[in-house]
């Protein structure tokens, strides 16, 4: 198949090679093509090469990138959904499949345009594995595999098509979702990032420093924990109260991290091997180390995924306190207020959300 991928960094080079490997023909959409090697690797955490294969092309012409595509892999993060989402609009054809990896952040609302066009929008609910980039455009190190993907598609009509796709390339099984929501309400960095990052800079205001940069996961907070496990428990009521909608794919933390208690789930989040060594999002200055607030853990995770989430609450008529309270914090240390808004797109209650997903 022709496949274009989206973006060239951590996981658009995964797939890059992986789909390569499989002997697709893959083109990459960069902003700096110059940068890419022709042939790009995947590596292991010992640096041994897993995977070696050839790319086709690559551009920073959107036309020339998406064109006669069969697959578009959008692997760019949640703030730049809305500005590739209209990049494409006037290249898309219709029947042209599109997958946004991972598919939370708003992918179905800023992609709806697309959609109605006649492309086909699907989205994983988590990626399929940690990767890391070891030489930008070159290659990239790949651990952690999950054992399942899960997937879901608007329309749903070639979601077993995609699925077996996905399945052949990354050698596990890939379970199909009832409806997009399923990723939409997937409690993982909306609220993992965010209840983190709301905790570890809980006491941060202008003039503040730390004396160093904290591990974001091998050095995972009880009070993180908590949050979090607050949060999680908001959003299985969110699910309970959408009962129109099969939203039982929607896992609580409790059983994605098999812990059922705070305790169990910071020791669970700290021994994570593919994600020791990973700082959090901070900037060195003279005076020591202050948020680095242009991170996309605070540019994504915030605007484009725990704001969503608050307000398909809000249609939901449940009340989500930690949650609301999380996305305040973050609204009043930045200044930065999310432009998102479930009206624009006319979702102004229950009933619009189920019409929405319903398709």
């Amino acid at each position: 198949m022709k496949i274009t991928v989206i973006g060239a960094g951590n996981i658009g080079t995964q797939f890059a090679v992986s789909f390569a490997a499989k002997g697709h023909d893959v083109t990459i959409y960069a902003s700096k093509p110059e940068r890419l090697s022709s042939v790009m690797s995947i590596v292991d955490e010992n640096d041994n090469i897993t995977a070696t294969a050839e790319i086709v092309s690559v551009t920073n012409d959107m036309s020339e990138a998406v064109k006669d595509a069969d697959y578009v892999f959008v692997t760019h993060p949640a703030f730049l959904l809305k500005s590739t989402a209209n990049a494409m609009y006037n290249h898309i054809q219709k029947g042209t499949r599109i997958v946004v990896v991972p598919g939370t952040g708003g992918a179905e609302f800023f992609f709806k345009k697309l959609i109605d066009k006649g492309a086909e929008l699907f989205g994983l609910q988590r990626v399929p594995a940690v990767a890391r980039l070891r030489e930008y455009g070159k290659s990239v190190c790949v651990t952690g595999a999950r054992p399942e993907l899960h997937l879901a598609g608007i329309p749903a009509e070639h979601l077993s098509d995609t699925a077996n796709l996905l399945e052949d390339v990354f050698g596990v099984p890939c379970a199909e979702l009832p409806n997009y929501l399923c990723v939409t309400l997937t409690p993982s960095n909306p609220i993992l990032h965010t209840t983190r990052l709301r905790t570890e800079f809980a006491d941060y205001k202008e003039g503040v420093f730390y004396p160093r940069n904290v591990l974001f996961y091998e050095e995972w907070a009880q009070e993180s924990s908590e949050l979090l496990f607050a949060c999680d428990d908001e959003l299985q009521q969110v699910c309970r109260a959408l009962n129109k909608l099969n939203l039982k794919d929607v896992k609580s933390l409790k059983e994605h991290y098999e812990s059922d208690t705070p305790e169990k789930l910071t020791r669970k989040i700290r021994s994570i091997k593919s994600l020791q060594g990973l700082g959090s999002p901070m900037i060195e200055t003279e005076d020591g180390f202050i948020p680095d607030f242009s991170s996309r853990y605070f540019t994504a995770d915030f605007p484009y995924g725990l704001a969503i989430l608050v307000q398909i609450a809000e249609v939901a008529g449940v009340e989500v306190p930690y949650m609301a309270e999380t996305l305040n914090w973050y609204e009043d240390v930045t200044g930065n207020v999310s432009d998102f808004r479930l009206s624009d797109f006319g979702i102004n209650n229950a009933e619009d959300l189920y019409n929405f997903y319903c398709r």
